[in-house]
């Protein structure tokens, strides 16, 4: 899967808007599962955050010639589908509160191009 997110060994999960039973559940899974490392939930929340948030412009050059930054700071397309693998493992309660931040994100990946285009000052109004 690419570089890994891993952070310090003691770094709790931080992501705003979750219960702390569900960041209780993600700190379990990051110290038993072989393919996580402490910090890597919170780390691909907010990686994926960020690239949704990129201008359309830097969006196409990611695609068109990749982003040399993605092995040393995590691919963030890579980071969206490990938060589906970390939804399938917490409990359904867990998975609805971290389903909730991450389709904020999603929303914005999934809206037509036309729509990322900041209005002009007659539209705006």
């Amino acid at each position: 899967m690419g570089a890994p997110l891993h952070r310090a060994r003691d770094a709790g999960p931080v992501i705003d808007g979750l219960s702390s039973r569900a960041l209780s559940e993600i700190q379990h899974l990051e110290h038993t599962r072989n393919y996580l490392e402490p910090g890597d939930v919170s780390a691909a929340v907010r990686l994926w955050k960020d690239y949704v948030h990129r201008s359309e412009r830097r969006l196409w050059d990611d695609y068109e010639w990749g982003d040399v930054h993605w092995y040393c700071c995590g691919d963030p397309l890579e980071a969206r589908a490990l938060l589906d693998i970390v939804m399938r493992a917490v409990s359904p309660r867990s998975a609805r509160e971290l389903r909730r931040i991450i389709s904020r994100s999603d929303t914005v990946w999934d809206r037509p191009s036309s729509l990322r285009v900041a209005p002009t000052a007659r539209e705006a109004g």
